[in-house]
C-alpha cells in the first residue's frame, strides 16, 4: 500500500524548512507535484528551480556570467541557470535568513537509473545541497515508452518516504536516489533498498541531417537499454518497486586507493 503522508497526519514535518528544485523547470508537472506533497508535509516550503528545462546538465555550476532570479508566486522563484545554481542561490541568497532542513529535488519526467545518475541534473540538486550538509532527497518518475509521464505512484509514495528517511539518523555527506516504477499505485510492490546498476550497453548516438541536408550527430537512445541485476535500482524498478539508493559524495575507490599506495608509495 502507498505510504500516504496525509494518513500519519496533518503536517508530519510541521516547521521543517523544505527547499525544493529539479532539472525540469520552473513550469514542469513533476514539480507541481513534488511542492503537492512537500505542502502535505510542511508548512514552510520553497521551491527555486531552473527557469528553463536543465536536463543531463549534471552537476554543473555557471561561473561565467550573471544570474537572474524571477518569482513566480509565493515561495516560488526560478534561476537562469542550472539546478546546482538553483541550489546555491536558494541556501544563500532566498533562505539566507534560514537554511533549509532539507532539500527535494523532482519529480523528474523520467528515471535517474543507473548510470543516468551522473548525468542527472536532478540528482545534482541532491548532490549540492548535500555538500551544504543538507538531507536531500532526488526523486524521478519512470515513464513508458511513447506514453505520457504519470505522477501518481511518485505521488502516492513519496511522502511516506520522506517522512522516515528525514527522521532517522541521516550521516554527514549522504543523498538518497528514489526512483518510483511506471504503475498504477495499487500495483507497485512496495519499496526496495538497491544499488546503483549498470545497463548491458553504452549510449547510442543517431546520426541525421538537418533540413538544409548538412549532417549531425544526436547523443540519445537513452532508454532501450537494460540490467539483468534484479537487485539494482534498474532491476528494482523494472519488476515494480519503488527503488531507494543511498549516494554519497566521496567517489574514492577505496579498495584501489590501497592497492595504489602499494603500487607507487
Amino acid at each position: 500500500m502507498p505510504s500516504d503522508s496525509k494518513a500519519a497526519g496533518a503536517k508530519p514535518l510541521a516547521g521543517t524548512r523544505i527547499l525544493i528544485g529539479n532539472d525540469d523547470g520552473i513550469h514542469a508537472p513533476g514539480l507541481k507535484a513534488l511542492e503537492e506533497v512537500a505542502h502535505a508535509l510542511s508548512d514552510d516550503v520553497w521551491t527555486v528551480a531552473p527557469e528553463v528545462e536543465q536536463s543531463a546538465t549534471s552537476h554543473s555550476l555557471t561561473t561565467r556570467r550573471p544570474l537572474r532570479l524571477r518569482r513566480f508566486g509565493e515561495r516560488r522563484f526560478a534561476v537562469d541557470g542550472t539546478p546546482t545554481d538553483c541550489v546555491v542561490v536558494g541556501v544563500n541568497h532566498v533562505l539566507k535568513d534560514r537554511r533549509p532542513d532539507l532539500v527535494l529535488s523532482g519529480f523528474n519526467h523520467g528515471g535517474n537509473l543507473g548510470e543516468d545518475v551522473g548525468y542527472s541534473g536532478t540528482v545534482a540538486v541532491a548532490m549540492e545541497a548535500a555538500l551544504f550538509g543538507i538531507p536531500a532527497i532526488a526523486m524521478s518518475q519512470q515513464r513508458e515508452q511513447e506514453k505520457p509521464v504519470d505522477f501518481a505512484p511518485a505521488k502516492a509514495f513519496a511522502g511516506g518516504i520522506v517522512r522516515q528517511l528525514f527522521q532517522s539518523d541521516w550521516p554527514r555527506d549522504l543523498l538518497v536516489n528514489v526512483n518510483f516504477p511506471p504503475l498504477d499505485p495499487d500495483q507497485v510492490k512496495g519499496v526496495r533498498v538497491g544499488r546503483t546498476g549498470r545497463r548491458d550497453t553504452q549510449i547510442g548516438v543517431v546520426e541525421g541531417s538537418d533540413p538544409a541536408g548538412r549532417p549531425y550527430l544526436w547523443i540519445g537512445d537513452f532508454l532501450r537499454h537494460h540490467s539483468d541485476d534484479e537487485d539494482s535500482d534498474l532491476g528494482l524498478v523494472a519488476r515494480g518497486y519503488v527503488s531507494v539508493t543511498p549516494l554519497h559524495l566521496d567517489l574514492t575507490h577505496h579498495a584501489g586507493l590501497e592497492r595504489l599506495k602499494g603500487l607507487l608509495e
